[in-house]
């Protein structure tokens, strides 16, 4: 009977702990959390104000995030070990880093919202800034002609950009042809060329030469302001279409190459359908890309206060030069009719990413929910 307690005893201690993942948190490790926060503040107070002379008060940050770390750091591993502890400091790191992108970013949208969100008013959609002087009320402020200026380029660059993006991205992914790397490569590069170059180009090889030589559809319009953006937005349609090509299961193709069908039968009728979704949102982000570009604009369609509804003769205004040319005016009113506009872009530019969410997002789940339910009514 003696001889039995002891090694109860020892299987009893060698029986694994609860197992428990080291990214989960209890009301314990938040409690050790705040406590390690409050004690870096006070220690930061004590050695920065007391001791020393702080510089200010991002210094007084930097430290007290460090000190916020370490402790964090010797507490977890003294509680739940080193794995948890490791866990627990990057999980702090990335969760400030994201923080530290948000804020900035949800400032920006709350001024603009202040600033905009009181002058916007059903005009801004149904008239332009023809008739409107720069001593009106801002609530006169008319947007049509931008808007209209804005869907008219993205739809002429939607008809440039979905074929040549869809048809690049199915030779990146359906063929074996050995120019496949130089053309990744290119379209790589030219994902990271900025803007503004794309505007001076098409500036310097379309509308110089074509205003010297009287050609009216090369100078200043809609049009050339489209192929500014064709050059933005292509790369980012090509890169993320091919990325959701790779994605459709290699199966598919054996099993259609295997029935007999051609590979141009094959990419027709089996991987586009299957990427169809991923397609269109590749498509309306790049929408959301180019719908706020300046840079291009004012070295091709140039901008204007009246409605021009032709994009292939005269200048033509767009939303992200509406809010360029009123905002950088003097007078106060004048530049909160730029907020109006810029209020307005940014809830475009929402409302794309909304759509592109609501397009992508994944149907198969409810699929699944409706089969039982369908199962059972057959049964039925």
């Amino acid at each position: 009977m003696t001889a039995t307690l002891p090694r109860a005893e020892a299987v009893a201690r060698r029986r694994p702990l609860a197992k428990r993942r080291p990214a989960s948190t209890t009301p314990a490790d938040r409690l050790a959390a705040l406590g390690c926060a409050v004690s870096a503040t006070l220690l930061t107070w004590f050695v920065m104000h007391l001791l020393l002379t702080s510089p200010g008060w991002l210094a007084d940050l930097l430290v007290a995030y460090t000190l916020y770390l370490g402790m964090l750091y010797v507490v977890t591993r003294d509680r739940l070990g080193r794995l948890a502890a490791a866990d627990r400091i990057v999980s702090t790191i990335v969760v400030t880093g994201a923080l530290g992108l948000l804020i900035p970013l949800l400032l920006l949208l709350g001024y603009i919202v202040v600033a905009g969100a009181p002058h916007l008013g059903w005009g801004f959609f149904t008239h332009d800034m023809s008739a409107v002087g720069p001593t009106d009320p801002v609530s006169a402020t008319g947007g049509l002609h931008a808007i209209v200026g804005t869907l008219e380029q993205t739809a002429l660059t939607l008809v440039f950009v979905v074929p040549l993006g869809l048809l690049t991205a199915i030779f990146l992914n359906e063929t074996r042809s050995r120019f496949r790397r130089p053309v990744r490569i290119m379209v790589d590069a030219m994902s990271g060329l900025p803007s503004i170059v794309a505007g001076l180009f098409v500036y310097a090889a379309l509308i110089i030469p074509g205003i010297q030589a009287g050609v009216g559809l090369f100078s200043y319009n809609g049009l050339m302001a489209t192929f500014a953006l064709t050059m933005v937005m292509l790369p980012t349609v090509t890169r993320t279409v091919d990325v959701v090509l790779r994605l459709v299961p290699d199966g598919l193709r054996e099993a259609s190459l295997a029935l007999g069908a051609s590979r141009a039968r094959t990419v027709w009728s089996v991987v586009l359908p299957t990427a169809r979704t991923g397609v269109t949102t590749a498509v309306i982000l790049g929408i959301a890309r180019v719908a706020g570009e300046t840079a291009p604009l004012l070295f091709t369609s140039f901008g204007s206060i009246s409605m021009n509804t032709n994009p292939f003769s005269g200048p033509q205004e767009s939303i992200p030069l509406f809010v360029y040319h009123y905002v950088k005016q003097p007078l106060s009113n004048v530049q909160q009719r730029g907020y109006v506009g810029a209020l307005v872009l940014i809830m475009l530019i929402f409302a794309l990413f909304a759509l592109a969410r609501l397009v992508g997002r994944d149907r198969s789940k409810r699929r699944a929910r409706r089969t039982p339910n369908r199962t059972a009514q057959e049964n039925r």
